[in-house]
């Protein structure tokens, strides 16, 4: 059976083309805001993906929007933990404890990744699933 990537809208295009061409299925998910693809929300054990690519701006909530029922970094988090999908944050190295200031109780399951190293540490991740 071939590993699924699931992606914010957004991600890099050359990471998940680069992915495909290496035999891996990729799969749009919706953050709740810009409906693309299947919400992150109704991830279960029937259709997870086998790792979960974005960006930290694709899970950040505003206070208003988090205070509205909006979809927050929380609930992905949940999801992500919950059913051992990895979630790797596209972030440049700089920028990592900054990024990672802005959640709460982090689970192992969340890397933040240079963009440099995002197609090496998913096709590590995917490689040993």
């Amino acid at each position: 059976m071939r590993k699924t990537v699931g992606y914010f809208e957004g991600t890099d295009s050359t990471l998940l083309t680069d992915l495909v061409c290496d035999g891996y299925d990729t799969v749009p998910i919706s953050n709740g805001f810009d409906n693309h693809g299947m919400h992150v929300r109704i991830i279960n054990n029937e259709n997870r993906v086998d790792v979960l690519v974005g960006y930290v701006h694709k899970i950040f909530a505003t206070q208003d929007d988090a205070q509205t029922g909006s979809v927050t970094y929380q609930d992905i988090f949940h999801v992500c933990r919950t059913f051992q999908v990895p979630l790797i944050l596209e972030v440049h190295t700089r920028l990592h404890e900054k990024a990672k200031a802005l959640f709460d109780d982090i689970p192992d399951v969340v890397e933040f990744v240079d963009p440099s190293q995002m197609y090496p540490r998913v096709s590590e991740i995917l490689a040993s699933k």
